[in-house]
């Protein structure tokens, strides 16, 4: 059960003006909220990278073992653009409305190795309520090994946690491709996210078969073609999803892990409006960079992210000046980082201050 609250005043003058600008964008210039042309040519661009790496190292072309380390790394970077800029649209509804193409993006999301469905909870209905509120996100939960909240007690190793932090990110990939997805579907089951026993064990069953054809493609084929010592594939297959962890973690982190937005405790927060609540504990990064943007699939737009989950993000730069113009209006906090060099050096001056 969770017992933080907001005001329960769901409408606001902040609220009211800002959904009619938005509104007023899309309607004058017919622009469709979800997918374009560019989001369906990054799709593919992002599908078809993570394919032709994964034949290219199947092929045998190369022999070279650092080289193809380097391939498998590339792959885990692939798998975080699709994570980042497929995924993460398709889960949020903000793709499409085509039942027949959102069931068709799962396979690229199987391809990945996550679950959609346990995601969608976690991060959609959890997270993005309940933003950096310790105790309820699970982003910013602690693991013991870390502190990103003053709200968590401290350990006396927290202070090398600037120091360690890259590492234990690499593992979480690892952590969600094997066995988070299971222990996810039974503490939602508890908490009623998932409402029947029946629709928990098909959901456990269902990512039963998709984990078995993550490890199918990526570790049993090449186990079985490439001619390498199993060692040295296993460690290529963790190449790649240690990269895939770090990259993810990271760019997920530098939107509220960051030493410029606030941060709530479940048992402490007095009640207060929800999009006053997003705006201080989200902050935009590196977005007048447009190859940031892209291949992050417009995570560095945090706050309209937050604020318009259903729209595509390909539409977050534009939607984002009406965003700021009214933040100012109404003297919301719009924070920015200015560059993606200075949200992670904000990340872990955090971690560094909180393990003092």
């Amino acid at each position: 059960m969770i017992d933080f609250k907001f005001t329960q005043t769901t409408e606001t003058e902040f609220k009211r003006t800002l959904k009619k600008s938005v509104n007023e964008y899309f309607a004058k210039n017919g622009i469709d909220k979800k997918a374009n042309h560019v989001m369906i040519s990054k799709t593919l661009i992002a599908f078809s990278f993570y394919s032709i790496v994964y034949f290219f190292i199947l092929s045998g072309i190369i022999s070279n073992l650092w080289f193809l380390f380097t391939l498998w790394a590339m792959l885990g970077l692939g798998q975080s653009f699709l994570g980042m800029s497929v995924m993460h649209d398709k889960v949020h509804g903000a793709y499409t409305k085509n039942k027949t193409l959102s069931l068709l993006l799962e396979i690229p999301i199987t391809l990945i190795g996550l679950e959609s469905r346990i995601w969608a909870i976690e991060h959609n209905i959890i997270h993005h309520t309940f933003t950096n509120v310790n105790g309820i996100d699970q982003d910013i939960h602690p693991r013991y090994l870390f502190r990103f909240s003053m709200h968590q007690p401290k350990r006396w190793f927290h202070r090398f946690q600037h120091l360690y932090a890259s590492f234990l990110y690499g593992l979480l990939t690892i952590e969600w491709v094997t066995y988070k997805d299971f222990v996810k579907v039974l503490k939602y089951y508890q908490l009623g996210f998932i409402k029947t026993s029946w629709e928990a064990t098909l959901l456990a069953f269902l990512i039963l078969i998709k984990k078995m054809i993550f490890f199918v493609v990526f570790l049993l084929i090449p186990l079985w073609i490439m001619p390498y010592p199993a060692y040295l594939i296993t460690l290529m297959f963790l190449t790649m999803v240690v990269v895939s962890g770090i990259s993810m973690t990271i760019v997920f982190q530098l939107a509220h892990v960051v030493d410029n937005v606030d941060f709530a405790d479940s048992k402490e927060q007095e009640p207060i409006d929800w999009y006053l609540h997003q705006m201080s504990t989200t902050a935009n990064f590196a977005t007048n960079n447009k190859v940031i943007t892209y291949f992050l699939g417009g995570l560095n737009f945090q706050i309209e992210h937050h604020l318009f989950p259903d729209i595509c993000h390909v539409h977050y730069p534009a939607i984002s000046k009406i965003v700021e113009s009214t933040a100012k209006e109404y003297s919301y906090p719009y924070i920015v980082n200015e560059t993606f060099m200075d949200a992670i050096n904000k990340h872990f001056r955090l971690l560094k201050n909180l393990g003092k």
